[in-house]
């Protein structure tokens, strides 16, 4: 008999722990580059949080739009996400402002998961605030593609390799933090550092 107790709570704990993991898995986000997301986003703000409710199985965030990058010509309110982290649900912190990447939902509402870009404002540094206004627009025509291991060919000319990840973590690299991928005028893309390529 407690040969039958014991194996029964190991069976249990097994299912536990990998309910668990199967939990922490369901998602996963590939990591991106501040431009691609402000690329792909259908809204990119900067706002301070001020307020939260559950509304309908969703988490509500009150926000305070300080700056639209990119969107609507309307003013953001609220920003709408899962309340279940377990389905790309974000906990954000009231009274902190953030950059958030996000996208609208059929019904005009500003919706975020766990794989857009959310940073606080402050993390950011001089070089990305500036480029959220004036560089990475100009540079969605190109493809960031991020190498992680060598060899990480370029397969098109428009593309960009992101190699920070081969030294770091890559969020906190140079090409993240200081670089923009921009098109020349051949039709290539390349890193740049300072401004955007000009004719000569």
């Amino acid at each position: 008999m407690p040969w039958s107790v014991s194996s029964c709570f190991i069976t249990l704990v097994v299912l536990f722990l990998w309910r668990i993991e199967d939990i922490a898995e369901a998602c996963r986000c590939a990591p991106v580059h501040l431009q691609q997301a402000f690329c792909n986003a259908d809204v990119v703000i900067r706002a301070k949080v001020v307020g939260v409710e559950v509304v309908s199985g969703n988490t509500k965030y009150d926000v305070k739009q300080i700056e639209m990058f990119k969107g609507p010509d309307r003013v953001i309110h609220a920003i709408f996400t899962s309340s279940s982290s377990a389905s790309c649900g974000v906990t954000l912190e009231i009274n902190k402002e953030y950059l958030f990447t996000g996208s609208l939902n059929t019904d005009g509402r500003m919706h975020i998961v766990t794989c857009d870009f959310i940073q606080y404002w402050d993390d950011l540094n001089g070089t990305q605030k500036k480029s959220l206004t004036q560089r990475y627009r100009t540079g969605c025509a190109c493809t960031i593609i991020r190498c992680s291991s060598l060899p990480c060919p370029v397969s098109a000319p428009d593309e960009c390799l992101w190699t920070d990840w081969l030294l770091n973590d890559g969020q906190s690299g140079p090409q993240a933090k200081y670089s923009a991928c921009l098109m020349n005028f051949d039709g290539s893309c390349a890193w740049y550092r300072g401004m955007a390529p000009s004719k000569k």
